[in-house]
């Protein structure tokens, strides 16, 4: 039979093709970027990984299956329990202390979970352009056949895809997204901890600044207690500088000095998430139409989460699964 084809080797691609093959089917994974990963990024910047994309994930009580991958991966040495607790950070008040589920972090990036779970799946490196169903109903990309096609993306990307005849599914792909510009900060030495009420940043949730609503401590994530910040736009900002990222630098340093009286950086990195997070809610886990062609990621599901976008994988491999078996 012609394989199944999964175009995008983020996580919930990755979660969808190991479910397929665990079932015995051929598939290919398919992406554009130099590594896999997705919004699950990791970028070497000064000698080692920093993550520009989703900042931590977190278990959820009643996912014992996504339990029982994350213990896979703390036993390989990829991840580990970073902190149940942020720093709140508001113009005119005093920092806060904000305290939650247990989050999780990696010591070789966000990108080694996905890498870790495609080892033994076949990758390609392809800049699809389009998927279409044929005379007969067939389903290619880019004119190669496939016995069922994925697109594990954000709506609009999985959108663009789509070719004459497919304007249902299209339709149906109707979840927006904000953008986000993330900029990564190396420093001489640690000055910010003292912005902690406790003592010890982790990260920050940021209400009401002109530029910034996330910062992330990307040494103690790491557990290297390395110099570096990863502060997040706010949307607004990110669509502002959307065709030229890097002008919001000034804007994202400006408010990390502001709010965490930081020195000047000693080296900074720019990446533009056109896609970051999906707006809204959504009850469906992923999409599947009659002739095969499915959707999955983190816009599939209540809340976008790593774990949501595993989920939304996971059950659309299986159910792919049991229609071709």
């Amino acid at each position: 039979m012609d394989p199944v084809l999964v175009v995008g080797a983020g996580l919930s691609g990755a979660a969808c093709a190991r479910e397929l093959a665990a079932a015995g089917l051929p598939v290919c994974l398919l992406d554009r970027g130099r590594h896999v990963g997705g919004r699950m990024t990791s970028r070497q910047i000064d000698g080692r990984p920093v993550d520009l994309g989703a900042s931590y994930f977190t278990v959820s009580d009643d996912q014992p299956d996504f339990a029982a991958l994350v213990e896979d991966w703390r036993a390989a040495g990829l991840a580990h329990p970073w902190t149940d607790t942020f720093t709140v950070l508001e113009a005119g008040r005093s920092p806060e202390q904000k305290s939650g589920p247990v989050r999780w972090g990696t010591r070789g990036g966000t990108r080694s979970l996905v890498e870790h779970l495609v080892a033994d799946l076949d990758v390609a490196r392809a800049d699809v352009d389009a998927v279409t169903r044929t005379d007969d109903g067939r389903l290619t990309v880019d004119d190669a056949p496939a016995s069922a096609v994925v697109l594990a993306m954000p709506d609009p990307q999985a959108a663009r895809l789509l070719g004459p005849g497919l304007e249902d599914v299209a339709g149906r792909l109707d979840r927006e997204y904000d953008p986000v510009i993330a900029v990564a900060a190396g420093f001489a030495r640690r000055t910010w901890d003292r912005t902690s009420p406790d003592g010890r940043f982790e990260g920050a949730f940021v209400n009401g600044d002109e530029a910034v609503d996330w910062v992330a401590d990307d040494g103690r994530r790491r557990g290297d207690d390395a110099a570096v910040l990863v502060a997040h736009s706010r949307p607004d900002v990110a669509r502002w500088h959307l065709e030229h990222p890097e002008s919001a630098e000034g804007e994202v340093l400006s408010s990390l000095h502001r709010l965490l009286a930081v020195e000047p950086p000693t080296s900074t990195h720019v990446h533009r998430w056109t896609h970051a997070k999906p707006t809204g809610e959504r009850e469906e886990r992923y999409l599947l139409g009659d002739d095969l062609l499915g959707v999955c990621g983190d816009g599939w599901g209540p809340r976008s989460k790593v774990e949501t976008a595993w989920r939304s994988g996971r059950d659309l491999g299986r159910a792919l699964a049991e229609r071709l078996s």
